[in-house]
């Protein structure tokens, strides 16, 4: 699978980390550190920061995302934020289905699709996240899961919304564990994800989706992970809270 086809982006995902200030402070400090990337530049920040990363970013190279999106446009829906909400803002992107929101706050398959559907039909480019536990590596059924996420999540996705997602393949195992999956194990499941794309979207669409891998990626990991065929960036979980740190990774998805 030729990579040429296909922009590598690097996405940091702050998580519940920095507030406003905090946010204005590192933003100002990754701005130099990633000026003149050969890839795309996202940092996705508590809601509370992204009025501020807006601002900070705007006329930089780098775009802004949120962590998170509510499926429905408004209403009695008390503390979610919905797509319109983030456009307004100037938000360009948005997480779905990341692993914490699946496990501490019961989102489903079934409502990331419907959170990916809502932030599609806003304009917003959506990183959809799938992956598996330890418990299901260990019973062999990761690629079954894997497939499975991709195909509900992309349900009523249209071949044009396509080119608006992102897939994040993180094993849930090495998410803020320190352990990460090895390169041939990264590079097997993207490869997978790929497949299960051109059999929804046909070949074209499989080379032209990125999929990114998000699992503990940081400056020691990221190049060898980066240089797999099918591993087209990176969901950077606490490396993206320190601009040196994040600046390599950058470097590394900027060199291929």
């Amino acid at each position: 699978m030729d990579k040429r086809n296909r922009k590598a982006v690097i996405a940091g995902n702050w998580k519940m980390n920095k507030t406003a200030t905090e946010a204005a402070a590192l933003i100002d400090q990754l701005i130099p550190a990633v000026q003149g990337a050969d890839c795309e530049v996202v940092i996705c920040t508590p809601f509370t920061s992204l009025a501020t990363a807006v601002e900070k970013c705007r006329g930089t190279n780098i775009h802004v995302g949120a962590e998170n999106v509510h499926f429905e446009k408004s209403g009695a829906f008390t503390g979610e934020i919905s797509a319109d909400m983030l456009t307004d803002l100037g938000v360009e992107y948005v997480i779905t289905g990341h692993s914490e929101r699946r496990q501490y706050f019961a989102e489903t398959d079934e409502t990331v699709n419907k959170r990916t559907l809502a932030a599609l039909a806003a304009g917003l480019k959506v990183i959809v996240c799938v992956g598996e536990n330890l418990t299901q590596r260990e019973q062999g059924i990761t690629e079954e899961l894997v497939r499975s996420q991709t195909k509900i999540a992309l349900l009523g996705v249209s071949a044009e919304q396509l080119a608006n997602v992102i897939i994040a393949y993180e094993p849930v195992w090495a998410i803020g564990t320190g352990r990460t999956a090895t390169s041939a194990q990264a590079q097997e499941v993207c490869a997978a994800i790929r497949k299960v794309v051109g059999e929804l979207y046909g070949e074209e669409a499989a080379k032209g989706i990125s999929i990114q891998y998000g699992g503990s990626m940081n400056p020691g990991n990221c190049a060898e992970l980066l240089a797999q065929p099918d591993v087209d960036g990176g969901l950077i979980g606490g490396a993206s809270l320190k601009a040196d740190q994040f600046s390599v990774i950058v470097e590394a998805a900027s060199k291929g």
